[in-house]
């Protein structure tokens, strides 16, 4: 039964109850149309479809035809003509019967069709002569003998038959007939009715022309897409990447050959169409992937890397770069959704590879330019304890030869004549020569203090010249690196990509959430280390703690006071309180095979970049959360103390 329509419907119910009745008129065409199939063989259901269409309506008339045959045989059965018009009636149906078994038989349906036209032209001549009635040559049945005659044959036979159509009422009648001639209303109605055959004609040859024409496009369009079809799929067939169609639910349509043997080496076996394409992933996973479908389904194209352990490989994983993107109707709706996957696998290996030779010419450059420090500083220092060793030695030498033992037995030979002094100075040969003697031992002293005064002031100045060295050289270690203008969520991507063959390996599933920021200003090497250690140190905290479900958060968002927060969180082994405070001390570490540098390092380097760096944990097992604080404008370094001495 038909719908019925809603009137009381708002728009969107009367859409939905017009679609509902093409969807039913659509439905009993084709129920019709495979009717009219049965009767015409599989060959010619195969072939053009201009003849198809033409064995269709053979199958159509031949139909109604013999329909009205057996009701016209049944009414004459109460009529005194049942056996003069009967006869002929039943003659005919078993005609029409005839002609569909003669299609059935033929790969074409002309001489069908051929028959058919002639029959009815032939039907309308003997019923007009046998009547002797006018009325039946010129009645408007007589202009469908040539538009089906043009449709079934083409216009030069059905030109034929309009030309006979036309001959019937005008010649074939009164000849056949009895009467003398026509009258001049029978010849006007005669002449009226060839007009219209004419114009039947002309309309239906121009209708087939145009038609053939649409249909020779159309098979032409249908073999250009079926081509490009076929290279389509050739192409998506050849190529080792993942192709993959899905329903906006997430679940398989179609997918390549190379799809399916991912599938086979990740889930151990097919996925079948209609299933959902991460049904074997952990439920937490596929719950993540649900989300980023939603996101497709708005109309958002995403991109992501995931690892996989490979089926029955024991510690091996597969990497995928998937990218998914939604396929747009005529009306703006998502229709399905695409999923294309790249094997990154051999990629984050050399890159992983990559990561580690980087960080070795890393420490062979620091260790060079240590080295190249340490060499600057020791020539220059070299230089100038040469000169303070010198100045020393002739200090200590003059020191040594200083005439202290003289004046000691002067002060001795003082104290022995002490009780009868001014006789000793004035009468004894000794102390008359003891004043002489101190002044010429005082000259003497003086000259020594004053050379080695000279000396400990050269000494002196020495040792300011090797202080001075050391401050230029930390001056310099300190503001060697260039300052640039940096992306962070670029550079933060280049630290991921570095370190993501560790981070695939152990299974840890990285998240990145980056707000909308500003460029900043720093130092792109000292920030890349300090991000690439804050990495390796989530990685080990994570592997550390064992969990299946091993994450790790990147954050960039804005901090205040024009600063940048990148925040580094991990669900790993966590830290305890009472350690937190020592974290960024030298030497301080709670690994087994930790050296306590790297954080109190990277701590160093965020203070150079004008930053900070701070840590949180809410306790053991509990995971940590790391915060790097960066200015977004470039600054001025900091001048910097003197050395203390």
């Amino acid at each position: 039964m038909m719908p019925s329509e809603d009137t009381g419907g708002g728009g969107d119910s009367g859409r939905t109850v017009r679609q509902g009745r093409l969807a039913w008129l659509a439905a009993r065409w084709v129920r019709l149309v495979d009717r009219l199939d049965s009767f015409i063989p599989e060959s010619l259901r195969r072939g053009p479809p201009l003849e198809l269409s033409r064995a269709r309506m053979v199958v159509a008339l031949c139909l109604c035809m013999l329909g009205g045959s057996v009701v016209f045989t049944g009414l004459l059965q109460l009529t005194p003509y049942a056996w003069s018009l009967g006869v002929p009636s039943a003659l005919s149906g078993g005609f029409f019967l005839g002609l569909l078994a003669l299609l059935r038989w033929r790969a074409s349906p002309r001489l069908p069709a051929l028959l058919l036209c002639g029959f009815l032209w032939a039907s309308i001549l003997f019923n007009s002569l046998s009547l002797d009635m006018l009325a039946m040559a010129t009645h408007a049945a007589s202009v469908l003998v040539p538009v089906m005659s043009v449709y079934l044959l083409g216009w030069r036979l059905g030109l034929g038959f309009s030309v006979l159509s036309i001959l019937t009422p005008l010649v074939f009648y009164p000849l056949g007939t009895s009467r003398p001639g026509l009258s001049a209303m029978e010849w006007s109605t005669g002449i009226f009715t060839a007009f219209f055959i004419v114009l039947g004609w002309a309309v239906t040859s121009v209708f087939l022309a145009f038609r053939t024409e649409a249909h020779a496009t159309l098979e032409q369009t249908r073999k250009t897409l079926h081509q490009n079809e076929g290279e389509l799929s050739a192409l998506i067939e050849s190529t080792d990447d993942v192709v993959c169609s899905l329903d906006v639910e997430g679940r398989l349509l179609t997918a390549n050959q190379a799809a399916k043997q991912y599938f086979q080496r990740i889930f151990g076996g097919e996925i079948p169409p209609g299933g959902f394409i991460f049904s074997a992933l952990a439920p937490e996973r596929q719950e993540r992937w649900k989300l980023r479908l939603a996101r497709a389904r708005r109309g958002h194209r995403l991109k992501d890397e995931v690892s996989l352990p490979a089926h029955g490989e024991c510690g091996k994983t597969v990497d995928l770069e998937l990218t998914v993107s939604p396929v747009w109707g005529e009306h703006g709706e998502v229709l399905k959704l695409t999923v294309f996957g790249r094997d990154v696998t051999e990629r984050k290996a050399a890159e992983a590879r990559l990561s580690e030779l980087h960080r070795g010419l890393v420490d062979a450059s620091r260790q060079a330019g240590m080295a190249e420090v340490a060499t600057g500083v020791l020539h220059n220092v070299g230089n100038t304890l040469n000169s303070v060793n010198v100045s020393a030695s002739i200090v200590a030498e003059r020191i040594r030869g200083l005439r202290v033992s003289s004046l000691e037995k002067a002060v001795q030979l003082l104290r022995e004549h002490e009780a009868q002094l001014a006789t000793f100075l004035t009468e004894d040969p000794r102390g008359r020569q003891l004043p002489a003697y101190l002044e010429a031992l005082t000259t003497q002293l003086t000259q020594d203090k004053e050379a080695v005064l000279s000396e400990l002031r050269a000494l002196c100045d020495g040792v300011e010249h090797i202080r001075v060295v050391v401050g230029m050289q930390q001056q310099y270690a300190r503001y060697s690196g260039v300052v640039e203008e940096v992306s962070l969520p670029e550079l933060i991507d280049g630290a991921v990509r570095l370190q993501a063959a560790s981070l695939g390996r152990a299974g840890i599933e990285v998240r990145r959430e980056y707000a909308e920021v500003p460029p900043v200003w720093v130092d792109r090497h000292k920030l890349l280390q300090i991000l690439l250690n804050l990495l390796s140190n989530a990685r080990h905290a994570v592997k550390e703690g064992g969990r299946p479900d091993g994450c790790l958060t990147i954050r960039v968002e804005p901090g205040e006071a024009g600063r940048l927060c990148i925040i580094v969180a991990d669900n790993g082994v966590g830290i305890a309180p009472q350690h937190i405070p020592l974290l960024f001390t030298h030497g301080f570490t709670t690994k087994k095979d930790g050296h306590g540098f790297g954080l109190h390092t990277s701590a160093l380097a965020a203070e150079e970049l004008g930053g900070s760096l701070s840590c949180a944990s809410a306790g053991r097992g509990q995971g940590a959360t790391f915060t790097l604080e960066l200015p977004v404008r470039k600054e001025e370094p900091r001048e910097e103390g003197a050395v203390a001495r």
